[in-house]
């Protein structure tokens, strides 16, 4: 509710989610309008905003009004599919890294995941955007041979076996697909996003915040001294409470 400004609001805002069996339907009541949202199978297949009174936007009644009031409903209607999206995306983006961290069981065996900071896990995320760049995809020798530097190690030394437990980690999940009728690998479009996020996060904000945290000389002066406050914080919390000695 506004009771100032430009164009006030000063009647009530309501906002109901009423749930029929398993399909529920949203319904926003503004003044004399209102958006209506219809489910089915777990998904808002419709989006309807009803204007029953065009001056409860200070906009007139007459025909040539129109663009404006549509303008209105669209922007309405944007603004919750946005908050919408806003309330699903951590969901989804916390399934997708479970999906890729986490261990999968396959029939009787247990597939490793991808944890986020080993250094094996975080090499072999790093190579599929490169690998990308390959028309023909790579194989087993050619994970091998670029994998063995990023870990120290010389590609004789690194053998296919281990290889293939890690192309069978990234197949599993859902990183990289088989070419059919090969023996070459390509990255899915899933694994490549998940690949370019993850390692970039590791490599270009996680490391630096860490060295501002762990280094006063660090070149993140004012992180470091946000972090210091928080100990300080802390530390005077746990003496009022008697936590030290």
């Amino acid at each position: 509710m506004r009771l100032r400004g430009r164009r006030p609001t000063p009647s009530r805002w309501r906002t109901r989610v009423l749930t029929a069996e398993v399909t529920p339907s949203i319904h926003v009541d503004y003044k004399h309008s209102k958006i209506k949202q219809y489910h089915k199978l777990q998904r808002a297949i419709r989006t309807e905003t009803t204007i029953n009174d065009t001056r409860d936007f200070g906009i007139g009644r007459r025909l040539r009004n129109l663009p404006e009031l549509r303008q209105v409903g669209f922007q309405a209607n944007r603004r919750l599919l946005a908050t919408q999206r806003l309330g699903h995306d951590p969901i989804a983006a916390a399934r997708t890294l479970q999906q890729v961290t986490d261990p999968v069981t396959v029939g009787d065996s247990r597939v490793a995941g991808l944890r986020f900071g080993d250094p094996r896990a975080m090499a072999l995320l790093s190579l599929l955007p490169v690998f990308r760049l390959s028309v023909r995809g790579f194989t087993n020798r050619d994970l091998r041979s670029h994998l063995a530097p990023l870990l120290g190690l010389l590609p004789a030394i690194m053998t296919a076996g281990q290889a293939t437990y890690d192309l069978r980690r990234l197949r599993t999940h859902g990183l990289i697909q088989r070419i059919p009728h090969t023996n070459r690998y390509l990255p899915t479009e899933d694994g490549l996003r998940a690949a370019i996020v993850l390692t970039q996060t590791h490599t270009r904000l996680l490391n630096p915040a860490l060295a501002a945290a762990t280094d006063p000389l660090a070149d993140f002066p004012r992180l470091h001294r946000i972090l210091d406050n928080v100990q300080t914080a802390l530390d005077d919390y746990a003496k009022r409470q008697g936590l030290v000695a």
